[in-house]
């Protein structure tokens, strides 16, 4: 098993250290580039991370990636990640860290408020003028009335 550091994620304001043993790895046989040497390496990686658990994520950072990432959620609110892009396995570890690390600095950020606009005056003006001009377009293409 590889060794790994602590992973440092910051969205610009906040930072979030998760520790390299609240990640689990795997590996497994790729099914990807590799000829007959695919056969024999498990170049293939899978990262695991307790999002529902973990007490390095702040509360509202830990709702949002629940909410978001639901395509790499388990059940049990557990983040797998896999990759098996490359033909070798460190490279596959490193996608799977620029994705965890990816996911992470999106759910840190939080979204940007709404704030509420009102049309203007003149676009409502216009909205209406050219109802009018439709409606007497539409008018004058009708049968005269006696």
């Amino acid at each position: 098993m590889p060794r790994h550091r602590d992973i440092r994620i910051s969205d610009g304001h906040r930072e979030v250290v998760i520790p390299a043993d609240a990640i689990a790895w795997q590996f497994a046989r790729s099914g990807g580039p590799g000829g007959q040497h695919v056969n024999r390496t498990s170049s293939k990686a899978v990262l695991r991370f307790d999002a529902a658990g973990s007490p390095h994520l702040p509360d509202d950072a830990r709702r949002r990636l629940l909410a978001r990432e639901t395509a790499w959620l388990t059940e049990a609110g557990e983040l797998v990640i896999a990759s098996q892009v490359h033909r070798e396995q460190s490279q596959n570890v490193a996608e799977c860290l620029q994705r965890f690390t990816d996911a992470v600095r999106r759910a840190l950020t939080p979204p940007k408020r709404r704030k509420r606009t009102r049309p203007p005056r003149s676009a409502a003006t216009n909205r209406l003028d050219a109802k009018r001009r439709r409606s007497s377009a539409k008018r004058l293409r009708r049968r005269p009335e006696d």
